[in-house]
């Protein structure tokens, strides 16, 4: 196991809790706000109040994800996921049907850690790591079909995210992480590039800009 794999597993979250008073010092913004900005910062310049709730179609993908690398039965994942969201529409379980089909395709590694939060103080961002292998690398777990090749702009944002995340945490370069497009029973290592890592600087400009009042430009 490397030297990022060790420190990934065990001491990320107890990294966390030692940096809760600094972290309650500022307010941070959650990588789903600055995917937000990015996609369309118009848009999140009038919505920026509006409450944000995860689709159908997650609830049913984040439920299932917890179960890869252990053989997906529907029933008990499909009592999970109604236990979770009482109001889900029923016909989501013919979906879920897809998704197991599609994900018993491929080899799938179990997660050892789920749901981790991951802090940056100095770029004040915050985000979730949905599964970490017992290899140390780490996934977030997406609703959409995958692309032909490689991954979409926003999920390169959230790996990237992730990655200045974990470096500040561990004192460690990481690399990239793996997007899990469960529609297709897909996963797709993203390795964290410099344009990258701009992206999310000019994200988090943005964003401020708009916290602050400013009207974006629109392209």
């Amino acid at each position: 196991m490397n030297k990022i794999s060790k420190r990934l597993i065990s001491p990320v979250p107890h990294v966390y809790i030692r940096g809760n008073i600094l972290t309650a010092l500022r307010e941070h913004v959650t990588v789903s706000e600055l995917v937000r900005v990015h996609a369309c910062p118009v848009r999140f310049y009038y919505e920026r109040k509006e409450p944000v709730s995860e689709s159908d179609r997650y609830a049913v993908c984040k439920q299932l994800s917890y179960h890869l690398g252990t053989p997906l039965d529907r029933e008990v994942i499909w009592q999970e996921i109604i236990a979770v969201s009482p109001a889900l529409d029923p016909t989501l379980k013919d979906f879920l049907e897809l998704c197991i089909t599609a994900c018993n395709k491929s080899v799938w590694k179990p997660a050892v850690q789920t749901d981790v939060k991951v802090v940056s103080d100095k770029l004040g961002i915050v985000g979730m790591i949905d599964r970490i292998a017992a290899d140390g690398k780490f996934s977030i777990v997406r609703a959409a079909g995958a692309m032909p090749f490689g991954t979409y702009a926003a999920d390169r944002l959230r790996i990237s995210c992730i990655a200045f995340c974990l470096e500040e945490m561990t004192g460690s370069e990481v690399k990239g992480g793996c997007v899990e497009y469960i529609p297709d029973g897909v996963s797709r290592m993203h390795e964290v590039q410099p344009r990258d890592r701009r992206q999310v600087i000019a994200t988090l400009h943005k964003h401020k800009s708009i916290k602050n009042g400013d009207m974006p430009q629109t392209r």
